[in-house]
């Protein structure tokens, strides 16, 4: 069966409580994302790179420095819930940001590098969260929606793993 190259590994689910197991495991994903990403844009030249992952999607370029824009966007978002009372987020238009200059057309290793530095000061965090922590919240305005930190956690957890697949399938599809 062909993955959906939208959603190669489903969309992100997660319903009740979010157990200490499942918020390590979910932490264990995000420290172990750049590597991962690494491997998976290892050794692609620039028409690989430029190449979308599928139909009218983003370049592997373009996903590479998204994933770099969103994590760190969300983990300001989780210093923000851990320091505010629900503060109200700011939404950006990240299918504008994957058209500026930084993202279409900058080398990815700025973005590796930013996402493995990144991504060990968030571990840092999240693994001295409490439970009470987890707990604190902040309002997305363009949802209307007041998201938890322990699922934010797991839907970050999804969005590395669902990007790094959009690359690997491309790769497979590819042969490269």
């Amino acid at each position: 069966m062909t993955p959906d190259l939208r959603f190669p590994i489903g969309q992100f689910e997660h319903e009740g409580q979010v157990s200490a197991q499942q918020r390590r495991d979910w932490i264990s994903d995000i420290a172990s994302l750049p590597t991962k990403l690494a491997a998976a844009v290892e050794g692609l030249g620039r028409d690989q790179l430029d190449t979308p992952y599928r139909p009218d999607g983003w370049t592997i370029r373009q996903v590479t420095h998204h994933i770099a824009d969103s994590h760190l966007t969300c983990f300001t978002r989780f210093k923000l819930a851990l320091t505010e009372e629900q503060p109200a987020i700011r939404p950006y238009y990240e299918d504008r940001w994957a058209l500026l200059a930084d993202t279409a057309k900058a080398p990815i290793e700025l973005s590796l590098t930013l996402v493995a530095a990144l991504h060990e000061r968030w571990v840092f965090l999240l693994r001295s969260m409490s439970e009470e922590d987890y707990a604190r919240t902040f309002y997305h305005p363009e949802s209307k929606k007041v998201f938890r930190l322990d699922t934010v956690l797991g839907s970050y957890s999804w969005h590395g793993r669902h990007h790094v697949a959009h690359i690997t399938f491309l790769r497979e599809r590819m042969g490269w």
